[in-house]
């Protein structure tokens, strides 16, 4: 399906999305990313925005069962504008899955799984403008579906990286939930993408101001991997923070 087609693409990778029986999401650390005791009232914006979108995939399809077809336009564009609106993960820890259940990850091959994936990278990066973010959007919907609903998919690493890539990108610019997905990425299979641990390093370093986790990461570069122009970045920033190699 051509990627400039906007919705009702967007709205039919949400529908299919939601049509499937999501996992519960695998139990959160206990350590939040702030001192602000917000866990509680995350969890009820995650569940709200959940039973929003719901509600107007319903009602989109009722009114298209009945032939209403003016107001399954409506619903139809009040979930696309939904969709625009930035999600943001203000807990990191209910958004990307902990590093542990890397030990039960890519154990087997997962048909369901790899179709999403694919369809996933066949709208990721594309267009320009408008249809660039929209096309960013679906991709991330298909992608996060993946983690929930497959995680023992082979291609989970896979799909860790492509979330990081596309918080990254211009359409997202959350770096530290880039970062965060860039990490399970190298703790679920670091050979799936050998750049993932660096790409961590550099929004730690320079985009979100943690300079000892992009510290930790400089330094498992220079001693985990064997790509010799990553370890000269990592080695020269080291310095560059006055902290030496080991």
């Amino acid at each position: 399906m051509p990627y400039r087609r906007l919705a009702p693409w967007i709205v039919l990778v949400a529908t299919v999305v939601a049509a499937g029986t999501l996992a519960q999401q695998p139990p959160a650390p206990t350590t939040p990313d702030s001192k602000v005791p917000d866990l509680e009232a995350v969890q009820r914006l995650l569940k709200t925005r959940k039973e929003y979108q719901a509600s107007l995939e319903q009602l989109r399809l009722l009114y298209l069962k009945y032939g209403d077809t003016e107001r399954a336009k409506w619903a139809e564009e009040e979930l696309r504008q939904y969709h625009r609106v930035p999600h943001n993960a203000f807990r990191i820890d209910l958004d990307v899955p902990p590093a542990a259940i890397g030990q039960h990850i890519g154990l087997r091959n997962e048909p369901a799984a790899n179709k999403l994936y694919t369809w996933a990278m066949s709208v990721k990066d594309k267009g320009w403008g408008q249809d660039y973010s929209d096309n960013q959007r679906r991709a991330e919907i298909l992608l996060q579906d993946i983690v929930e609903r497959y995680p023992h998919s082979d291609k989970v690493s896979d799909v860790a990286f492509m979330l990081g890539d596309i918080y990254e990108s211009k359409a997202y610019k959350q770096y530290r939930r880039a970062a965060a997905w860039y990490e399970r990425c190298v703790q679920w299979n670091p050979k799936t993408h050998y750049e993932a641990r660096l790409r961590a390093a550099r929004l730690y370093d320079h985009e979100v101001k943690d300079r000892q986790r992009a510290i930790d990461l400089y330094r498992e570069i220079t001693t985990h991997e064997t790509d010799q122009k990553r370890i000269q970045e990592a080695t020269k920033r080291l310095n560059e923070l006055s902290v030496p190699t080991r």
